[in-house]
């Protein structure tokens, strides 16, 4: 698709009709009936009325180090360059230290025409009380889209969690959070998540090669499911590997494991170059066609 037409797509999706109409198009992405997924479509979360796009630009690679390194002058070139490429959505974590760059990235950019996804490492209630006000300082925005709590591990988080995710939810209640979820890193915290009440989202590690997940991606591709079928929002992560693998072939591969499971509403993935960005919203289309006509290679570390 060419830069143009991204563009103008771009400026179709302030109708509220429209994004209606894509709003789940990428867990029907399996259906033969379903149309090209592209990157710039807007997706819902779960029940909530929280809608990033299908590709969110990711600023956590090996924890934020490589986003920084660029600088505020070029990281806020590449978040201009995804916008304009119709990818509105941003993830970040108070864990990154990006909150800055984010905030004058989007400095004149209009509230609604971006949607951002944090995360509190905080482990005490009142942390978390402060952690969500500093956000929105930092952050300049008097909402927050989405916010996580970062990497449960234990298999008891749930209960040990359960009054920084109270607060999380008093938050949402008064208007400053869209969403509340978590973000799991290892089995036993990813599996204690699905029973945990009260979350929206879940953001998990997926890629057909087993690279930094939480278990096989067989495995793994089973507890997403279950969530997304408990009506929670689950957001894919480390599709690339945080590497991005070795070839083009391979991101392409990813790509469309992910989206052939059905029930992965959008991904994040750390970009440094605007070509990366466009290069993964090229592959998101290739990807999408080949699962839509059941031509999507089957997933594997060597699959052709």
């Amino acid at each position: 698709m060419a830069r143009m037409s991204r563009r103008n797509f771009l400026a179709g999706m302030a109708a509220a009709g429209t994004l209606a109409a894509v709003g789940g198009r990428l867990a029907m992405a399996a259906d033969a009936s379903a149309g090209t997924v592209r990157g710039s479509d807007a997706v819902r979360l779960g029940k909530t009325e929280a809608r990033p796009t299908v590709l969110g630009l990711g600023t956590g690679t090996y924890g934020g180090r490589e986003q920084r390194e660029l600088g505020t002058d070029a990281f806020t070139r590449l978040v201009r360059h995804a916008l304009d490429s119709g990818v509105r959505y941003i993830d970040t974590a108070d864990a990154y230290m990006m909150h800055t760059f984010v905030r004058l990235a989007l400095k004149g950019v209009k509230r609604d025409a971006y949607f951002i996804q944090t995360k509190t490492r905080a482990r005490h209630p009142v942390v978390a009380r402060a952690d969500i006000e500093r956000f929105r300082r930092e952050l300049r925005t008097d909402y927050l889209d989405s916010v996580l709590m970062h990497c449960m591990q234990k298999p008891d988080w749930p209960k040990t969690m359960r009054p920084v995710l109270d607060v999380l939810l008093e938050e949402k209640q008064k208007g400053r959070i869209r969403a509340v979820g978590v973000s799991c890193h290892g089995w036993k915290g990813l599996t204690a998540a699905l029973e945990c009440p009260g979350l929206d989202v879940h953001l998990v590690r997926i890629n057909p090669f087993g690279k930094k997940m939480d278990g096989k991606p067989e495995d793994v591709a089973g507890q997403i499911k279950k969530m997304h079928g408990k009506g929670r929002g689950v957001v894919g992560m480390k599709v690339y590997g945080e590497t991005g693998f070795d070839s083009r072939a391979k991101r392409r591969e990813s790509l469309g494991y992910v989206l052939g499971l059905g029930c992965v509403d959008c991904f994040a993935i750390g970009f440094s170059k605007p070509d990366q960005i466009d290069e993964t919203l090229d592959l998101i289309e290739e990807a999408s066609r080949q699962v839509r006509t059941g031509r999507a290679p089957a997933a594997g570390p060597f699959a052709a």
